[in-house]
């Protein structure tokens, strides 16, 4: 089946929408799926660059939404016309996964980050030649094919075009903090960095009941909308100390948790330097960056803790699906970070999530969709 999709071609390439590429045909345990929309993640702009590589030519996208066209033949839990959230893929049989945490599949890496299916198959060609893929997924085409385990299923009102970020950064976010730190009523926490994947992170300790929810990000756009979406506190540590202005705020003891999603050393140091005794900092950009801790001063003597998290230590289809009731709530309004854009502006899209113009993008893949209907 000949398809639509965005290639990188090379190491630094933009993004060039091809309409010959070659899907794999859809397999026993997979779904073919007609993508309505897919966000635009750090993630494939670190691919894209060279930070990380899955190989050269590559599809991208991994926040992909849209809907079941074709089901394999030991589906057994999606059928035609389902509406989909995409997300990674786990083989659900290993350990970890066994004991819930699919983050930690002991085949994460050769099933989302080798280029391939995790059948070992190309996903895409053009001209009999190979094209990596993401996540067993790549999101930025007209339609793909992924596993069962790839998908979440979700309620047919629920707006196609807002949702595929659910998949990954406000997941990664929000799960970094109810998964990982698992924040108490009445404990604190600062959040570095006030993108979507901070923003996630900062709604999700105001539900946890965190009686201090502080934003820290040098755009005053950013802030502002932080202070909208729950933020107690907002600091723009262009202007002044955050370190500092934390611990003036919390009585001079800093706070429990911190979240870094800059992958900045300055900011990481910081947000381990705004912890208070016993505080942990939760280290989740994809970034080349290094950082240097004295064991003694900085961790010992205070027993802070510093962790990485990979995708919020999430469980797809049981975060996405409690994720959208908070959205129906009011309690989690992830869409006011989106701004929408047709699948042809995709450079452009990704200019500006690189930027900063814009805290979330969306690539419109079927501009015919219609929530409505």
């Amino acid at each position: 089946m000949k398809i639509k999709a965005a290639v990188v071609e090379k190491v630094g390439a933009p993004f060039t929408i091809k309409d010959d590429i070659e899907l794999h045909e859809v397999g026993p345990t997979d779904l073919q799926i007609h993508m309505v929309a897919s966000g635009i993640c750090h993630s494939d702009e670190a691919i894209r660059r060279g930070d990380a590589s899955l190989g050269y030519p590559v599809i991208l996208g991994h926040e992909g939404a849209g809907i079941v066209e074709k089901v394999g033949t030991e589906v057994k839990n999606f059928q035609e016309g389902d509406h989909v959230i995409l997300s990674f893929y786990a083989d659900g049989t290993c350990d970890n996964c066994l004991r819930g945490v699919p983050t930690q599949c002991r085949n994460y890496g050769d099933y989302n980050l080798s280029g391939v299916r995790a059948d070992g198959e190309d996903h895409f060609q053009e001209n009999g030649e190979h094209i990596s893929d993401m996540f067993n997924q790549s999101s930025f085409t007209t339609t793909t094919v992924v596993d069962q385990r790839n998908a979440v299923k979700i309620d047919k009102d629920l707006d196609l075009r807002k949702v595929g970020p659910l998949g990954c950064g406000y997941v990664t976010g929000s799960g970094t903090v109810f998964n990982t730190l698992q924040p108490k009523p009445g404990d604190t926490i600062a959040v570095f960095g006030t993108g979507a994947v901070g923003l996630a992170a900062m709604m999700a300790g105001k539900i946890s009941g965190c009686t201090k929810v502080i934003a820290v990000d040098i755009v005053p756009e950013r802030l502002e909308l932080a202070k909208e979406l729950g933020a107690t506190d907002a600091i723009n540590s262009k202007e002044e100390d955050a370190v500092a202005k934390i611990k003036e705020l919390t009585g001079g003891y800093g706070v429990d948790w911190t979240v870094d999603t800059t992958g900045l050393s300055s900011v990481i140091t910081d947000g381990i330097k705004a912890l208070a005794q016993g505080g942990t900092c939760a280290a989740i950009a994809v970034t080349p960056h290094l950082i240097e801790l004295s064991t003694w001063n900085d961790l010992c003597v205070d027993d802070k803790k510093v962790v990485g998290v990979n995708m919020g230590d999430s469980i797809p289809q049981i975060d996405i699906p409690r994720l959208l009731e908070f959205y129906k709530l009011g309690w989690f309004d992830f869409d006011k970070t989106e701004k929408f854009y047709d699948f042809s502006e995709i450079n452009e899209a990704n200019a500006d999530s690189g930027s900063g113009k814009t805290i979330k993008p969306v690539l419109i893949i079927d501009k015919d969709y219609d929530p409505s209907k």
